[in-house]
């Protein structure tokens, strides 16, 4: 267990920005839970939800990159849910999946060809005794845009997608998963990206 609250390339939590970060939004007299909550909705809610900006470079994946920019994806937003979560000992690791977006917009699809998205990228953490999945991505503006319920986190039940909008009809499937990470696996990530969407490479 010990080795999902190690710092990495990726995850490097001790960098200052990340520690002043955690500070900020999290006390000692909070449980591990309390502060995790704190982290999901810090991370949810501060950095707006970006899928076109994808980089092909190793350190742009690093969280103390990522806490520098204004938006990120997915894989971002987890990144930096994870690190801050190991930087106040929580075991975090990050999780990867094929998912389809039904409101994915046209620029979104014309960009990659099709509707379905990988990687799609959300965060395991270790709290009181099993893991649990979340799924920081969506800002609240975003959702509130998109006629979709915000996602929640309680820190006791998986919260990984919204399913249906407001409305009733589809938002998101998970079409397939491709497991749980020690550290961002960048190489497998590329590998899939050329064989899914080989004109973007």
């Amino acid at each position: 267990m010990a080795k999902y609250t190690e710092p990495t390339f990726y995850f490097d939590f001790q960098n200052p920005d990340i520690q002043d970060f955690v500070k900020r939004i999290t006390s000692v007299n909070q449980t591990q839970k309390e502060k995790a909550l704190s982290i999901y909705y810090a991370v949810r809610d501060n950095w707006k939800y970006n899928p076109y900006h994808v980089s092909k470079e190793a350190k742009a994946y690093k969280a103390s990159q990522i806490f520098n920019r204004d938006a990120g994806h997915c894989i971002d937003k987890t990144i930096l849910m994870i690190a801050a979560c190991r930087a106040v000992g929580i075991p975090a690791r990050i999780c990867l999946a094929k998912v389809r977006n039904h409101i994915a917009t046209e620029k979104l699809v014309e960009k990659l060809g099709t509707d379905e998205l990988f990687p799609h990228g959300y965060a395991e953490i270790y709290l009181e005794g099993k893991w649990i999945k979340s799924t920081p991505v969506f800002n609240k503006s975003l959702c509130y845009y998109l006629n979709v319920t915000p996602l929640e986190f309680d820190g006791k039940n998986d919260s990984i997608f919204q399913e249906f909008d407001k409305e009733g009809g589809s938002f998101m499937e998970y079409l397939e998963e491709y497991g749980n990470f020690e550290d961002v696996p960048l190489d497998f990530m590329h590998r899939l990206m050329k064989s899914y969407y080989p004109h973007f490479f």
